[in-house]
């Protein structure tokens, strides 16, 4: 019981990993009333935890935080890791949006199923002390696979929680993880790989170009960067261009129809691309170039493309440029 004679509850960061997991089934395992909170965004999604909570059977809250996920994006005070991903600052924002929600829903404490030393940037014991510390929660964060590594929280102190209970997990051996699995009869979870695409070469590149060309930008704009090919054709001109059918839905599905200039050639296999906020005509007649050099149109054949835009509709003539003689301009 809490200082208010009710049953202690506890809020996890739920990743949809077995760490996070095997945190909310060693609290539960104590009598804890256990909940998980994720967060998405175009970088991550929430299908691990949300199949996490199905195999658990721990209720799962999903938020998504883009708006002010890209705020910290753009100047996080750790800087960015190897690519663009701003894992402290990540984790900070994280913790201090579950606080949020645990003042509000009168949770006793946040949990994660992190673990000392299984990450060599982001899981030391001064990158965990960050995160507590700038959460606005410090303190009330409790990681009970490594808790034994780990300083007493309040609620260890105030007896909501038993310490004994908790683990001293350290390091990036699966071993114990993967015993304490069997023991709760979880046979059913993801590799530890994480999954956030801040930490792709490529979707890092897309990005850092969009943030050098745009001062704002939609939400679909950042879902746009996972598919394609991409390229950056001058200052306030990028090209889109499928590589499969997948990708030519999902171009279609993100673009937007009222900005954007959709390409498509007529007559031949190809894929759709498109001219994000559209250009001029030159830079049009480029994307439209380079669009039927990726499709099945015969080469040095004058090709007709269609060029849709919200209030036109029109077709050119081009010739097709050949994907090797357009490589300076692929991000």
């Amino acid at each position: 019981m809490n200082s208010t004679g009710n049953k202690v509850r506890a809020l996890g960061l739920c990743s949809g990993g077995l760490d996070s997991m095997l945190a909310g089934l060693i609290l539960r395992r104590q009598g804890i009333e256990v909940e998980w909170i994720t967060f998405e965004t175009p970088f991550f999604s929430a299908d691990k935890a949300r199949r996490a909570s199905r195999l658990t059977g721990i209720p799962l809250n999903v938020q998504n935080i883009t708006q002010p996920y890209m705020v910290m994006m753009k100047n996080p005070p750790c800087g960015y890791g190897q690519h663009m991903n701003p894992c402290l600052d990540c984790h900070t924002l994280m913790f201090k949006m579950a606080g949020k929600r645990m003042a509000e829903n009168g949770f006793d404490f946040l949990f994660s199923g992190e673990v000392l030393g299984q990450r060599p940037m982001s899981q030391t014991k001064p990158s965990l002390r960050y995160v507590e510390k700038n959460s606005g929660y410090d303190g009330y964060i409790l990681r009970p696979l490594s808790a034994k590594n780990l300083p007493e929280t309040i609620p260890e102190r105030q007896g909501l929680v038993e310490r004994d209970k908790l683990l001293g997990i350290s390091g990036r051996s699966r071993k114990p993880q993967m015993k304490l699995a069997a023991e709760f009869g979880i046979d059913e979870y993801p590799a530890p790989a994480g999954g956030c695409l801040l930490t792709d070469i490529a979707y890092s590149s897309r990005l850092r170009d969009l943030f050098q060309h745009q001062d704002a930008y939609t939400e679909n704009e950042l879902h746009l960067l996972k598919y394609g090919r991409h390229f950056r054709l001058k200052d306030q001109a990028k090209l889109i261009i499928g590589r499969t059918q997948a990708d030519n839905d999902k171009i279609i599905a993100y673009h937007d129809p009222q900005k954007d200039t959709v390409i498509k050639v007529k007559n031949y296999p190809g894929p759709t691309a498109i001219v994000p906020h559209g250009a001029t005509k030159e830079m049009i007649t480029l994307a439209a170039s380079i669009c039927t050099g990726y499709s099945k149109a015969p080469a040095l054949t004058p090709v007709e493309v269609n060029i849709i835009t919200s209030s036109s509709r029109e077709i050119i003539k081009v010739l097709g440029l050949l994907p090797s003689d357009i490589k300076h301009f692929l991000i």
